[in-house]
């Protein structure tokens, strides 16, 4: 993925590939020799001897390499400068009615644009997709994370119902029910889970048990808003 790199020395803004290599150490040199990424480095992208990119893991770390030799199989990679972290500043947990598979993908790349921490599928009462590819939204949000410079990866969860999630998250988070409604809430958020109904809305049984754990409603907007809608924005929300 495409970043942006301000080199001091040439006075000039670099575009630069950002790649996630999750348990690889960035020593300062060192050969890599994943077989996906020799193959879109000297067949797709056809990298040279020379060229820089910016790799991170999973201990968020990040730094500037440049490639010193191409091997058969691997590439040796020589390190210029660490770089700072981008991460967000507080942990957001995105907690969304399961939408169908396109829908899914879009809140899962927008949510890690705008600094979610975790997402969570809800299997509600009127949820009508309940199929969870994990490997795939893995796929997603490494692939946006490598685009807007996070140094993190959200994670990920199986899908849970509405009601096992906050029993689990009592007392770890303040938990939040995004609603409809004319009283735009106007708040100052630090580590908070929000849970999106589905389309049609939640359940009966479902808003009695949010109102017996005393659950407070987030007001979103007055007009009704699709599901995947309602939940980027509950998430851009959380970063105001």
């Amino acid at each position: 993925m495409v970043a942006k790199y301000y080199d001091s020395n040439l006075d000039k803004l670099m575009k630069l590939h950002r790649y996630y290599l999750a348990d690889t150490d960035l020593v300062h040199d060192f050969w890599m020799d994943d077989a996906d990424l020799f193959h879109q480095w000297t067949r797709v992208l056809r990298y040279k001897i020379g060229r820089e990119l910016i790799l991170f893991n999973s201990q968020r770390e990040e730094r500037l390499y440049k490639i010193e030799k191409i091997g058969d199989n691997a590439v040796n990679l020589k390190l210029v400068t660490e770089l700072v972290p981008k991460l967000p500043n507080k942990e957001v947990y995105l907690c969304f009615a399961m939408l169908k598979k396109d829908k899914n993908e879009w809140v899962l790349q927008k949510g890690t644009e705008l600094g979610v921490s975790h997402f969570i599928p809800l299997l509600t009462d009127r949820t009508e997709k309940t199929g969870w590819d994990i490997e795939r939204a893995e796929k997603i949000i490494i692939e946006a994370s490598e685009q807007c410079e996070r140094t993190d990866i959200p994670k990920l969860r199986e899908p849970l119902k509405p009601q096992t999630l906050v029993n689990e998250l009592e007392g770890k988070v303040p938990v939040l029910i995004a609603e409809q409604g004319d009283n735009i809430t106007q708040t100052n958020l630090g580590n908070v889970a929000i849970l999106v109904g589905p389309e049609g809305g939640w359940s009966d049984e479902e808003k009695k048990f949010f109102a017996e754990r005393n659950l407070p409603n987030f007001t979103l907007s007055k007009f009704t808003l699709r599901a995947e809608t309602a939940a980027i924005t509950a998430a851009s929300f959380t970063q105001f």
